[in-house]
């Protein structure tokens, strides 16, 4: 009888010390989704506030319900152009990755390579978009190109500066045991340096996300022609022109909200692909 109370008595004892970290991991996720969805609900009832009682004209700022009110109104036009802005980034986006990543696996091949080209990613990376963009849609006569260039230049080099970083940054010890065993370069590359490299590429992967949409909207700012097809960025410009102001807001949550479902939908696949081995992502016992 006593053997079985003392074999008792520690599960007892340890229950408590289980169940308490649970339930206090299950209040932080809580807060965590709460505590910023409280303060945009404050900030958009001050606004809105402000707005009624200092009485501002809506061509000045207007009032979160006038600009959801006016995003319900026109969604077919700004869902439209939305989705011409959307495929432009995808596009960009897919480019970089195939060029971005193709040209940093070449650079991990050979160190005169890298050391020939990447200088010249740097200068494209340094030169405001802004700034050529105009060149770009003289030389380049179908816009919907153009457009496309221009934000596949903005999102090209996070993906290359941060996959050559990491197939570079592979243990040499573990390179040295391979040629030791006398591994072919190609398994090297597949078997070491990328899975290595994977948690450096799916970071300027979400990098190159927001920037390819910033290339997008950019280029077509510049362009500023008014087609069947027109972007998103033209429809907020010609709010401007023509003091549409909800409207232009209203453009501009569409096009926050798509940068925020890019970095979501990033960072998904970014957890998917490394929350089982990487320790970026895997989840720590507490």
């Amino acid at each position: 009888m006593s053997t079985n109370t003392a074999l008792r008595e520690p599960s007892l004892a340890l229950d408590p010390v289980v169940a308490v970290p649970r339930f206090r991991l299950g209040w932080g996720r809580v807060l965590q989704l709460a505590l910023p969805l409280l303060v945009g609900i404050v900030f958009l009832v001050g606004w809105e506030t402000m707005v009624r009682v200092e009485e501002i004209p809506v061509y000045v700022l207007p009032g979160p319900i006038r600009i959801a009110s006016r995003l319900v109104s026109d969604w077919s036009t700004l869902s439209g152009s939305l989705l011409v802005t959307l495929r432009v980034t995808v596009l960009a986006l897919l480019a970089a990755v195939i060029g971005g990543g193709g040209l940093a696996i070449l650079f991990a091949q050979s160190k005169w390579i890298e050391a020939s080209f990447f200088p010249y990613a740097v200068i494209l990376q340094v030169t405001p978009i802004v700034a050529i963009a105009p060149l770009i849609l003289i030389y380049i006569r179908n816009t919907e190109l153009a457009l496309l260039f221009c934000a596949w230049l903005v999102a090209f080099f996070p993906v290359l500066s941060n996959t050559t970083l990491g197939l570079n940054s592979v243990d040499h010890n573990f390179i040295d045991l391979m040629q030791m065993y006398r591994a072919k370069r190609w398994q090297v590359l597949w078997y070491l340096r990328l899975p290595g490299a994977l948690p450096y590429f799916l970071g300027g992967l979400k990098i190159a996300g927001g920037l390819s949409l910033i290339g997008a909207v950019v280029a077509e700012f510049t362009a500023g022609t008014a087609t069947a097809g027109s972007g998103l960025a033209y429809r907020i410009l010609e709010s401007g022109y023509r003091l549409d102001i909800p409207r232009m807001y209203a453009g501009l949550v569409l096009l926050s909200m798509t940068g925020v479902l890019i970095f979501t939908l990033l960072s998904g696949l970014s957890w998917l692909l490394l929350h089982k081995w990487h320790e970026s992502a895997a989840k720590r016992e507490r």
